[in-house]
């Protein structure tokens, strides 16, 4: 008897929504295949909806790279697996703090050494630097990183964030009479079924190479140069200000509320004010540095590490 091959899922999600992902995409290999699910708790759980000086003050740990421990997972470390899921959201255009906490461990090390991962998102539109920091967890453990799936809300940028905005902070994510839902688009989530059938060939055939070729021939990933962009601007301004505000103590320290309002005060305004700048001055770099932009939309659509 052919012993079926097996999947480890690892994932953190607080709506739902990026397991719903999951799920589907993963729906037809139920029958092919032998899934063990492994969900990331912190030990201090991240409340949602949130209230927003605590979302805003969780920034600097997050891109600083310094998370919230989390429980011991469930998984022997040691166990075999044939290919390993990290399905995760991207925070502050980094890893969520589970995610990063799980990449950072020792048992990380010793499940993903040697195993084809594939990474799996569920995300609002900015993931670009956030999946640069798990290629490098993910090559420090000696993983192979061989497929990376993003499902993001399509709806225009100030309108998803608007929407997400919302379901953050009073856990509205359905639509009103002037806005969509927020989140990934149930049809987007439907259509993610699509995704099963060149995992389970490669999982039978133990070709990973032409993965994520045909993943994004079924439009895994769908990439505007724009976006690179923006997400470099607010990486360097996240960089800054998680600095400037962690100087003055930890998570929750009453010496850095200050700090947290004033930033959490000036990337409002930088979005909403800011953003048709920003646009204006996108589209001058895309006519100056089409090729370069291009070379690089092409990268970020990889798996390799530059």
């Amino acid at each position: 008897m052919i012993e079926r091959p097996k999947i480890l899922v690892v994932y953190y999600t607080q709506t739902g929504q990026l397991k719903r992902i999951i799920d589907t995409v993963l729906g037809p290999l139920q029958d092919k295949a032998t899934i063990v699910y492994e969900e990331l708790k912190p030990l201090q759980p991240f409340e949602f909806p949130w209230k927003k000086q605590v979302f805003y003050d969780t920034m600097p740990e997050t891109v600083l790279g310094r998370p919230r421990g989390i429980e011991p997972l469930k998984v022997n470390p040691d166990e075999h697996f044939d290919l390993v899921i990290l399905a995760y959201q991207p925070w502050f255009l980094s890893p969520s703090q589970p995610t990063a906490a799980f990449l950072q461990s020792d048992i990380a090390g010793r499940l993903l050494k040697g195993k084809p991962v594939i990474t799996l998102m569920g995300c609002r539109n900015m993931w670009l630097n956030a999946q640069e920091r798990v290629k490098e967890y993910l090559q420090k453990a000696g993983a192979k990183l061989v497929g990376n799936i993003v499902l993001k809300d399509t709806s225009p940028n100030l309108v998803a964030l608007i929407t997400v905005l919302r379901w953050q902070f009073k856990g509205k994510k359905e639509a009103t009479s002037l806005l969509p839902p927020a989140g990934v688009q149930e049809k987007d989530i439907v259509e993610s079924v699509r995704f099963a059938e060149p995992i389970g060939k490669a999982l039978e055939t133990r070709q990973w190479d032409t993965l994520q070729p045909a993943l994004l021939e079924l439009g895994a990933i769908d990439l505007l140069p724009n976006l690179i962009l923006l997400e470099g601007r607010g990486i360097r301004a996240f960089r800054y200000w998680s600095k400037f505000i962690s100087a003055k103590g930890g998570p929750g320290a009453p010496e850095r509320q200050g700090r947290v309002t004033m930033y959490r005060g000036l990337l409002l305004i930088g979005i909403f004010v800011l953003s048709p700048i920003a646009k204006i001055t996108s589209i001058l770099k895309l006519a100056l540095n089409k090729k370069q932009l291009q070379e690089d939309v092409e990268y970020y659509k990889g798996i390799h590490l530059r």
